[in-house]
């Protein structure tokens, strides 16, 4: 429908597949909306939908997984938060919106809660667009930590959007999750998670601590930064930092100098180690090359 409105309908890249799409929408539509139907169970374990039904099953099942699983992600979320005195309604300059719990079951039968933001309910003219590393620049530097026997370690942040500030404004009412502060108003003072900027507030945020650290975007992916290092032969070479949202690779001839360094800015789940895949992206194939080119010279 955009394309046909500024006219693009008949250009090369969109002519093939427009009028097919257009004719097919209502169907395409039913069928986007089916798969995203949020799912009862999963593993065989029921997933609630509200923090309500979440405490009746732990009452039914004679069990305190989900209250675990609200208390430990309500800790972590905390410092999101400035609660209003008592008897507040509003705040002037703020948007309101709602705020809510997802719940998940993951493979190995853990619960886990994730606080989120309505994002939708707020209107905003900030920039919310936020980038990642490519996975062609991975293999690419992959393949130059093999040739020029560099190592490599790998991270991933605690709530990592919860290290930023928001660019939106917004308050929301205290649900039941907040025990016996539920009611009251509640300002939120980091990216939350659900708001359409906490990403772009995340990455601003981690870009500017790593050129703190003294380390550039480069050109072709602004998500890989360098810094130039010795190593200990005397030899000039660039040490590289690749962020996908909150995982962070390094490759340097010492990384674990960086990740001691990044682990003081942010909090690192289960510390930095060698990565056995990274996004998908298994190191393997780079040791292949590696022995193929030294086989052919």
């Amino acid at each position: 429908m955009y394309a046909r409105s500024v006219g693009i309908d008949k250009e090369p890249a969109f002519v093939w597949w427009v009028n097919h799409v257009i004719k097919k929408q209502h169907r395409i539509i039913s069928k986007v909306y089916t798969r995203n139907v949020r799912k009862t169970e999963k593993f065989g374990i029921t997933v609630p939908r509200s923090v309500k039904e979440a405490l009746d099953l732990d009452r039914i099942t004679n069990t305190d997984f989900w209250a675990k699983a609200i208390e430990k992600e309500m800790k972590n979320v905390q410092v999101a938060f400035k609660m209003l005195e008592r008897g507040a309604r509003s705040y002037p300059g703020y948007q309101f919106i709602t705020c809510h719990i997802i719940f998940d079951v993951k493979p190995d039968g853990t619960r886990k809660a994730r606080y989120v933001a309505g994002g939708h309910l707020a209107s905003t003219d900030v920039i919310t667009y936020s980038s990642v590393v490519a996975k062609d620049s991975i293999r690419i530097l992959l393949v130059v930590a093999a040739l020029n026997g560099l190592h490599i370690l790998s991270c991933d942040i605690i709530n990592a959007y919860l290290n930023a500030k928001p660019r939106e404004h917004v308050y929301f009412i205290a649900g039941e999750e907040f025990g016996e502060d539920a009611g009251r108003i509640i300002i939120v003072v980091r990216a939350l998670y659900g708001l359409k900027s906490s990403g772009a507030a995340f990455r601003s945020k981690l870009f500017a601590d790593l050129r703190e650290m003294g380390y550039q975007s480069t050109r072709a992916d602004a998500d890989v930064y360098i810094k130039a290092r010795s190593k200990g032969s005397g030899e000039t070479y660039y040490e590289y930092v690749l962020c996908y949202v909150d995982d962070i690779l390094v490759i340097s001839e010492h990384p674990e100098e960086f990740m001691q360094s990044f682990s003081k800015l942010y909090q690192l789940k289960n510390g930095f180690d060698f990565p056995t895949t990274f996004l998908g992206v298994d190191r393997l194939p780079c040791y292949l090359l590696l022995i193929c080119t030294v086989a052919l010279s």
